[in-house]
């Protein structure tokens, strides 16, 4: 797909430098060389490059100034964790991005990525998304969408939901080929229905509306009212620039939105990457346990360019 491709594209242009905490896995080597070899990042293998004494001191000392609760001792045992030391040589601007998860699970590195790179500004929650692309949306092309979240929060609470979303956003900003418009979905729209569940998805919307009214989303809207304009025509008032036309899907919870990637994935035939890390200050991959090295390198060098 020519997204794929743009963003292959972007990766070369950055040559950022990722780091690869997981080296003593076969696949993560391969994956190295090729990342290299192609000229999509500049990989660092832990622990084969491991940082002098002299940087192992400075992330110390960055650590205990970000991170509260964490004195010298604790910084330096937890550097000697391969997870913990590439997620401080990320905070530090001595990596770019940190891709992790062939060998540890999902909470481990986001646990590391927590205690080391720390949150974006105004956003406290983690989340994940998936990168969705259809080879021929409704008979009109190719088409990209961005699925949040659909990995980390099971029942996320109404400002939890507002921060996927709004993170979700920077994400697609970074990612997709035109801006981001984000629906907040549910089997309601515009109040053609009434339950506590309908109202958390209302109340998402309009915290995250109120906290940032320069994005383009709407909410609460079932699928078929965000992704198709005839049944947005009939559903809504027509004043929505989202209705119809959204590219970003926030699902009420995990349940929704793991159920729907994967139906999307394996019914549709559309490619699902993913999933991503989002909600961090600086770029956190997290690989599927079962990733091939194909997935590995698309994965960094996604991660690559959104440094």
């Amino acid at each position: 797909m020519a997204l794929i491709d743009e963003l292959l594209e972007k990766a070369r242009a950055r040559q950022a430098r990722i780091v690869l905490p997981e080296g003593e896995d076969a696949r993560i080597r391969e994956a190295a060389a090729r990342l290299s070899a192609e000229g999509l990042a500049d990989p660092v293998i832990l622990p084969d490059a491991m940082p002098g004494e002299g940087d192992l001191d400075r992330y110390a000392a960055h650590l205990v100034a970000t991170r509260e609760r964490l004195n010298e001792s604790m910084a330096r045992r937890l550097l000697k964790k391969p997870l913990y030391l590439a997620g401080a040589m990320v905070a530090a601007g001595d990596a770019a991005a940190m891709v992790a998860g062939a060998a540890n699970p999902t909470r481990r590195v986001i646990e590391a990525a927590a205690m080391t790179i720390g949150p974006a500004a105004g956003i406290e929650t983690v989340s994940s998304y998936f990168l969705m692309l259809h080879p021929d949306f409704q008979g009109a092309g190719s088409r990209a969408f961005l699925f949040a979240d659909c990995a980390v929060n099971a029942d996320p609470t109404a400002e939890e939901l507002a921060d996927i979303a709004l993170a979700s956003a920077e994400s697609a900003a970074a990612l997709l080929p035109e801006a981001p418009r984000l629906a907040f979905l549910s089997y309601s729209t515009k109040g053609s229905a009434e339950h506590d569940h309908v109202r958390k998805v209302r109340d998402a919307f309009a915290r995250a509306s109120e906290r940032r009214p320069d994005l383009a989303m709407d909410g609460e809207l079932q699928a078929d009212s965000a992704l198709i304009p005839s049944v947005a025509a009939k559903k809504t008032d027509g004043s929505s620039a989202v209705a119809g036309q959204a590219n970003v899907l926030i699902f009420p919870d995990l349940d929704s939105g793991n159920i729907a990637y994967k139906l999307t994935q394996y019914m549709g035939g559309v490619q699902a990457l993913g999933p991503f890390l989002q909600g961090f200050a600086k770029p956190v991959c997290d690989l599927s346990r079962g990733a091939n090295v194909d997935d590995i390198v698309l994965a960094a060098a996604i991660a690559a360019a959104q440094t």
